[in-house]
């Protein structure tokens, strides 16, 4: 999908924050200052976001998972539905810490609600009493609000996909220790050294960050697509190589015969 500079700018995804809370590793993706606030470079912003769609489709092509991060209020139904949509785990409430340097932990948890309902399931969990069953439920519920999401994530991401890197320094952290790629959309009073593919962008308003994330999970669905493709063609290689093997194998043995 193409990056249209007008939509961008439509969407507010220019407006940086007021020019006294900027971080000057920002200055080359800064356009101008207009009535104290910077003003993102929308050109820089699009070119930026087809260099980190581009990475992100042969993430997903290869089959690795890209965990999107969001906890801020604009940003976490639309990252909740956007991801979900394409099916990549994603976090939007409390960053649980250890999620990435201590993921072992972080699969006990899961494997536990998955526990929790093969008990409801078989029956075990109504052998237990009414005050033990309130706790599990409890228990449940609050797993799934924090980690129902990253379910399916059986291993660690391939990459990163963060809103508002300050807000999520932790994350960001973390994934630096374990050399996992980080994207994100950086804002003007944001260090963009902390990102591998940084995209200049408004982090504060959801126009802005819905736009940005439509683009770069659009580019991710591609590298799906693909991935997709490439498996039918090699199914359908096997299919058709299959035929001939069988063919070979008669011959063999009507040779071994006469």
């Amino acid at each position: 999908m193409a990056v249209e500079v007008k939509e961008l700018l439509e969407a507010g995804v220019h407006f940086g924050h007021l020019t006294r809370k900027w971080d000057p590793n920002m200055a080359p993706y800064v356009y101008m200052e207009r009535n104290g606030i910077h003003i993102i470079n929308l050109y820089k912003t699009a070119a930026k976001i087809d260099e980190a769609g581009a990475a992100l489709a042969k993430i997903a092509a290869s089959g690795r998972k890209i965990l999107f991060v969001a906890t801020k209020k604009q940003a976490k139904d639309i990252v909740a539905e956007k991801s979900g949509a394409i099916n990549m785990p994603y976090i939007t409430e409390r960053w649980p810490g250890g999620m990435l340097t201590n993921f072992v932990t972080i699969r006990k948890a899961v494997k536990k609600m998955a526990m929790i309902d093969r008990m409801k399931k078989d029956g075990t969990f109504m052998t237990l009493s009414k005050k033990e069953r309130l706790q599990v439920d409890r228990l449940r519920a609050k797993l799934e609000k924090n980690l129902g999401s990253i379910a399916d994530m059986t291993r660690l991401p391939g990459a990163l996909f963060v809103v508002d890197i300050k807000r999520e320094h932790i994350a960001i952290k973390e994934a630096q220790k374990l050399n996992i790629p980080i994207f994100a959309m950086v804002d003007t009073n944001s260090d963009p050294r902390q990102v591998d593919y940084v995209i200049p962008a408004n982090d504060d308003a959801s126009k802005s960050i819905d736009k940005v994330l439509s683009y770069v999970t659009a580019a991710i669905a591609e590298g799906l697509a693909d991935r997709k493709s490439d498996k039918d063609t090699d199914q359908d290689d096997d299919e058709a190589v299959a035929p001939t093997k069988k063919r070979a194998s008669k011959l063999v043995v009507t040779d071994e015969e006469e």
